[in-house]
């Protein structure tokens, strides 16, 4: 360690120093950075930069997409800081020797660790032109430490402005061929954002987090989001938010179909790589009700909206499509089909937009629609869920929205489907949603619940419906505060819906500490009993180790006499629904709350299976 970076000296000697310092202001200053540039480049030789790591996760499937690489100085001197790493290196003339030396360091680290995802590594514009135009292309040489160009992503800072873009688009051009792909750091933050997403057309532009952080609250920028979300539609790049700290901002960023999502929310930089699914991502159910929470009504699929437009064969003149569209003013679109086979769309604004240019009627009138279709189609059975249905034409080609879809049945042509009546019937079912949630947990609550048996009642198929109850939980709840109260609520919900199979199963929020799942998975008591393993593992953290091994913690009764607390535990009340068994969901609610009553006479977490309908003649088992 240098003595500059050493701890301040104390005494008569710091005294003189700080009076010479007084009287020679830049000298102290000139010869303070001459040190620390001294100490970046021991640094430099000795590679004793720290690797770190942060995740970007998928936000519409979940798992970890990619890693940031981002660097520490040694944690022994002033330089551990990047901000003080880089602020040096500029000033001293070392800022491409020590953005290489990341690089490498940060491959090095993460071709150890065999992770697949890519890595992201952080290139200033200067350092990427420098290296370009001088034909060093440093990078290039990563592949030997064990990670291809291909598994890397470029993320282009900009703390500066960029006085030459031609020669940063040339550099781009080199790193590209050799494989790499492009990120844009920071979106709205820097000095030229938006002109060098238009000229660079980077694979990835992540959105500073000023837009992110607080974007549940603030109407200014969710627009500025939906606009972004607009721009890389139309150029193809995929959008990352960066600085996801809260769930609500996590919430709205999902909704908005953003792709990816960083912040420390999802996972905190480390020295190691890890590709576990944060708490935050769990389950779609607790972010994204419609997906996951059970609401959807499964009776919504595609044929809901179903319209039967008569189609034109691939042979039809031209002339004849024109008079269709005359006649028939309400249809957007025409489907093209041979032998019952969807080919392509005919769109009446395209086809009308070609049909009056000059000449057009004269030249094309009686030739073939094969020509002038769109081949480029959505096609969908009609028991696709409405849901499906959204989330294949936001992630496909946006002219699906404009077009709308094809429907067939049994692999044959069955009629259209439009992509405002799409987006108009999910909107609504959205709302419905919002209304009837648990708004502690985000759940559905009573109506969706009551909604649910009532429909798995009238399928006439065989499902288990499962009272879940906290026990304890209200001397918890007065000793330590219902904020603390209502944490443990809110766990116990994602926990829950973290063992529901998407498809299939469901979880509400009764109220309270009053769940109801709903089984369709065949595996249901399995699951069970994994919930009870998994609620006694993790509810350490709302207790410390010495009430965990004793088992209670101490409070007052009813009348204020000093008592002790045993600490909560979860029952489960189950019930095998057969077909015909219920008449609703009043029966079967009755019969679950019995269940979960036998469950609870199980000292500890429990599970009670009734399996003969309504008595209470069925198996308990504790953990």
């Amino acid at each position: 360690m240098t003595p500059l970076l050493a701890a301040p000296r104390t005494g008569r000697r710091a005294s003189l120093g700080r009076y010479t310092a007084a009287l020679h202001p830049n000298k102290r200053a000139d010869d303070r950075l001459a040190h620390l540039g001294e100490a970046l480049r021991t640094i430099l030789v000795e590679d004793r930069l720290k690797p770190h790591f942060q995740p970007i996760f998928d936000l519409r499937k979940g798992p970890v997409h990619a890693f940031e690489g981002l660097i520490r100085g040694p944690s022994d001197t002033l330089l551990h800081s990047p901000a003080s790493l880089f602020k040096v290196a500029g000033m001293t003339h070392q800022l491409f020797d020590l953005e290489v030396a990341c690089c490498r360091s940060l491959v090095r680290a993460y071709a150890a660790s065999e992770l697949p995802q890519k890595l992201f590594l952080n290139l200033s514009p200067a350092s990427l032109a420098m290296a370009a135009s001088a034909s060093m292309v440093p990078m290039e040489r990563l592949a030997e430490l064990g990670l291809p160009p291909e598994r890397i992503v470029i993320e282009l800072t900009e703390a500066l402005p960029i006085h030459d873009l031609g020669i940063l688009i040339k550099a781009i051009q080199t790193f590209r061929r050799l494989g790499f792909a492009i990120a844009l750091d920071d979106l709205g933050e820097g000095f030229s954002s938006l002109r060098l997403w238009s000229e660079l057309r980077p694979e990835y532009v992540k959105v500073d987090m000023h837009f992110i952080q607080g974007v549940s609250r603030d109407p200014v920028k969710l627009q500025f989001l939906r606009s972004l979300c607009d721009i890389a539609a139309k150029t193809g790049a995929r959008v990352i938010a960066e600085g996801i700290e809260l769930e609500a901002d996590l919430q709205v960023i999902r909704d908005l179909g953003l792709d990816f999502g960083q912040g420390y929310l999802l996972g905190r930089p480390g020295p190691q790589p890890h590709d576990g699914l944060p708490p935050a991502l769990s389950t779609r159910s607790m972010t994204r009700l419609n997906d996951a929470g059970g609401i959807r009504d499964t009776s919504s699929t595609a044929a809901r909206l179903m319209v039967e437009v008569t189609p034109v064969e691939p042979g039809t003149p031209n002339w004849r499509v024109e008079k269709r569209f005359q006649e028939e003013r309400e249809v957007q679109s025409l489907p093209v089909v041979a032998d019952g086979i969807p080919l392509g769309l005919i769109n009446r604004h395209v086809f009308t937009d070609v049909m009056f240019r000059p000449f057009s009627r004269e030249i094309l009138g009686k030739r073939p629609v094969e020509a002038l279709m769109d081949r480029n189609i959505l096609v969908l059975d009609h028991r696709t869920s409405l849901h499906e249905v959204s989330r294949l034409i936001v992630e496909s080609d946006p002219r699906h929205i404009l077009n709308g879809y094809i429907l067939t049945r049994d692999g044959h042509y069955a009629g259209m489907g439009s992509g405002h009546d799409l987006m108009r019937e999910i909107t609504h079912m959205q709302i419905q949603a919002a209304r009837h949630a648990n708004p502690l947990t985000g759940l559905p609550g009573n109506v969706p619940i009551n909604e649910l048996l009532e429909e798995r009642v009238r399928q006439g198929l065989p499902f288990v419906a499962c009272h879940c109850d906290l026990d304890h939980f209200k001397p918890y709840n007065d000793v330590h505060g219902y904020h603390r109260g209502d944490e443990v609520i809110q766990w116990t919900g994602e926990l829950l819906a973290s063992f529901c199979e998407l498809d299939r199963d469901f979880v509400g929020h009764i109220g309270g500490d009053d769940f109801m799942l709903v089984f369709r998975s065949t595996d249901w008591e399995r699951r069970c009993r994994a919930i009870l393993g998994a609620f006694d593992a993790g509810r350490g953290r709302f207790f410390d180790a010495e009430v965990l091994a004793k088992g209670s913690y101490p409070g007052e009764d009813r009348l204020r006499r000093a008592v002790l607390h045993p600490i909560f535990s979860l029952s489960l009340g189950a019930v095998l629904c057969q077909p015909g068994m219920f008449h609703g969901h009043p029966d079967i609610s009755a019969a679950a709350a019995v269940a979960k009553k036998e469950a609870k006479l199980v000292a500890g977490s429990s599970l009670f299976v009734e399996r003969r309908g309504g008595n209470p003649v069925g198996t308990a088992v504790g953990l």
